[in-house]
């Protein structure tokens, strides 16, 4: 007879429990614990996970399981983990579709635009045939996708938005077969233009460390301005809880996800946008410099065509590449617009601020001093 009431009492104290639970994953402070947590719970570590892969590719221990199914793509003639492929990672608005352009332009290369986009490049009816009339010399992005509709089974539009840290040791299976499907059935050698790819440099390197990245950066305060799209757009005394309406580039999308792994980035709502900005700039220059394997700026690309093109080939091992014909792509475009937005002085005081407050957080978790950090070099102008 006492059985009722204490299904009844369990019953309630589960939903309430549950209820807080929620509550919780729904405040900055109890997302902030959590993330503390996980850090704590840490999953096996890269050295782990390879013994347990290794050991997975071994016969089944009993004859009526399944074989394992990671030598299906060596199976199809690729190993995704051990072809030469080639990522390249940039910020938006950076130049990366001229590059991927001049990839694209290989005869030898299989170049992928934006693998991770929202637009689904593998699916016609989600793709839609616009096409960003500031990215010169191209028609459509897609066409190094067809016949991969396939892909929509493992595509996650979550990508674009959550989990966008990912440390070397992360578990990410659903990204990896992702991944390693566009390596494995690219006819050419494997190229991927990422934007989305920044913070999760030390994943991808690890998961795929035969793949060769390409890092390609650009000044900062011409990015900014190229990602507001009119130059006028954003006021001086903008703030950053104004931005909404003006973020074309996922900032304040980022900066929700980063700034549990990076507390620099909960900047303060009454600054500026571009302080954001700059600290995410900064945070993936400094990832894109100690992860990839060829750093180049916008600059140097547009404006020494010849000899940065001739060093990435060779840098890279690029059969079939003739550097005249790629430099032909190449549109060179008015450096220094910034300086139509404001002057030297304005974004120098935005940038000091910053780069104190980076060096202070670095020097924390480092455990050594800030000067340590060497700081990017900006001219001031183009």
């Amino acid at each position: 007879m006492t059985l009722v009431p204490v299904r009844r009492l369990r019953a309630a104290l589960v939903r309430a429990l549950l209820a807080l639970a929620r509550r919780i994953a729904t405040h900055d402070d109890g997302v902030r614990s959590l993330a503390g947590s996980y850090q704590r719970l840490r999953a096996p570590g890269p050295t782990g996970w390879q013994r347990m892969a290794e050991q997975a590719g071994t016969p089944q221990p009993y004859g009526e399981l399944p074989a394992s199914s990671l030598t299906s793509a060596q199976e199809r003639g690729r190993d995704p983990r051990s072809a030469p492929s080639i990522f390249v990672t940039a910020r938006f608005r950076s130049g990366s579709t001229l590059l991927w352009n001049i990839f694209r332009s290989i005869p030898s290369c299989t170049a992928y635009y934006e693998p991770l986009n929202e637009r689904r490049w593998f699916d016609p009816r989600r793709r839609g045939g616009r096409v960003d009339e500031t990215h010169r010399g191209v028609a459509q992005y897609w066409s190094e996708y067809e016949g991969l509709a396939d892909l929509a089974q493992l595509y996650d539009e979550d990508w674009i938005r959550h989990r966008l840290f990912l440390d070397a040791d992360a578990c990410e299976p659903r990204l990896e077969r992702y991944v390693a499907t566009l390596i494995a059935r690219a006819p050419g050698r494997p190229v991927l233009q990422f934007n989305r790819v920044d913070f999760r440099l030390p994943w991808l390197r690890a998961t795929f460390p035969a793949a060769r990245i390409v890092h390609l950066f650009r000044h900062p305060r011409d990015q900014w301005c190229s990602s507001l799209l009119r130059i006028d757009e954003v006021p001086l005394a903008a703030t950053l809880a104004q931005f909404d309406r003006w973020d074309h580039f996922y900032l304040r999308m980022w900066q929700q996800d980063l700034r549990y792994a990076f507390p620099i980035l909960d900047v303060d709502p009454g600054r500026h946008p571009y302080a954001l900005f700059y600290l995410l700039w900064r945070l993936s220059y400094l990832f894109g410099a100690a992860y990839s394997h060829v750093s180049l700026s916008y600059e140097d690309l547009v404006g020494r065509p010849d000899q940065v093109l001739a060093e990435l080939i060779r840098a890279l091992d690029l059969s079939g590449a003739e550097p005249a014909r790629l430099n032909a792509l190449i549109d060179k475009p008015t450096l220094g617009r910034w300086q139509k937005y404001a002057d030297d002085r304005w974004f120098r005081q935005i940038e000091d601020v910053c780069e104190s407050e980076l060096s202070a957080f670095l020097a924390q978790r480092c455990g050594g001093a800030g000067s340590a950090v060497p700081a990017t070099r900006l001219s001031g102008s183009a």
